[in-house]
């Protein structure tokens, strides 16, 4: 019997990418920098290959390079030179985030999103100062305090009124856009109505809405320097086996003037992704996270995959969910392939 379709004829060479559904552009991509104020050479990130903390002397250098393969987009992360109990260096006018931003900005035609939390910037590691009746005597904790779960730890208030801190300072150096990534509650609404009574309603915000508790960011916290000292962090982040959880927390960011909405990670929350694309009109972005892509690396060291393959083939899969942008450190290689 004859078969009346046969979907091999649009499989062949020369009309496949002429029916293919799904494209990658470099435009497509945010490629993530990391700026340290502590030292004064490149320092090679073991746990991301082919990634480094770069001085501030060296921060335009290095966002040159990402444009040369056509990314336009960076996201700018910071390591300051010192830390305290309630992050101050994060919003300080010289800090390493505002120095590095204020330089790219007047030497390049970047587009730079800046990370707004305090996790790199407090002497405990946690994304906001802590409640009251878990500081020390000198407003930190080197050990859990007996008695207490060491992860309710940071005081949401306290921590929103930083955010705007940060979010200002950085609009004030040149930031395009801002990026919070605390999953405080209110954290949208606070830093919007800062930028406003500042001057910034130009700036968007795009928010970490649906950022969960995940054992993929372990590569980042060493690159960024910013892992807890002690509990972790899964009463401010959402717990992975929750979807509709997802939607509840980007519908309040979406409330509050969020103009972008991120997933992270990505991979394992396509689903999500794919979720807030039918959802909402709002651009999505989805954050390919450091263990994503340290993953890949590992398995291709073994020669078990070919690394340029899979990274093309997990950032097409991220992009087919539904978002609109993706944050991965794949940005450079992969937008340099697609260029030919």
């Amino acid at each position: 019997m004859e078969l009346t379709h046969r979907p091999r004829r649009l499989r062949q060479d020369r009309i496949r990418p002429l029916v293919s559904e799904t494209s990658l552009e470099p435009s497509d991509f945010i490629a993530p920098v990391f700026v340290d104020a502590t030292t004064e050479e490149r320092v090679p990130i073991e746990s991301m290959p082919g990634h480094e903390r770069v001085p501030i002397d060296e921060a335009v250098a290095r966002v040159e390079e990402v444009l040369e393969t056509g990314v336009e987009a960076v996201m700018l992360f910071g390591i300051p030179r010192s830390k305290d109990p309630d992050g101050t260096r994060a919003w300080a006018e010289d800090g390493v985030v505002q120095e590095a931003t204020r330089r790219i900005t007047s030497e390049t035609d970047a587009y730079v999103i800046t990370d707004v939390c305090l996790c790199e910037y407090t002497s405990h590691g946690h994304c906001g100062p802590l409640e009251e009746e878990l500081r020390d005597e000198e407003g930190g904790v080197d050990e859990p305090i007996h008695g207490h779960d060491a992860t309710t730890t940071v005081d949401n208030d306290a921590t929103l009124e930083s955010l705007e801190n940060i979010a200002t300072s950085h609009a004030e150096a040149g930031a395009d856009m801002i990026a919070p990534s605390g999953m405080m509650d209110g954290m949208v609404g606070a830093i919007r109505g800062a930028l406003d009574s500042s001057g910034f309603d130009h700036v968007p915000i795009m928010s970490y809405a649906a950022k969960y508790e995940s054992a993929f960011y372990g590569p980042f916290r060493d690159a960024a320097d910013g892992a807890p000292s002690f509990g972790n962090r899964r009463h401010y982040q959402m717990d992975p086996a929750n979807a509709r959880e997802a939607i509840r927390e980007v519908e309040l960011d979406v409330e509050q003037g969020a103009d972008v909405l991120m997933v992270k990670p990505a991979l394992p929350y396509l689903d999500i992704v794919a979720d807030l694309r039918r959802e909402f009109d709002h651009p999505v972005a989805a954050y390919n996270v450091s263990g994503e892509y340290a993953m890949l690396h590992a398995a291709a060291e073994k020669g078990w995959l070919d690394l340029e393959e899979v990274a093309l083939e997990s950032l097409l899969s991220i992009k087919r969910a539904g978002a609109d942008l993706i944050l991965t450190y794949f940005a450079e290689d992969v937008a340099t392939r697609l260029q030919g």
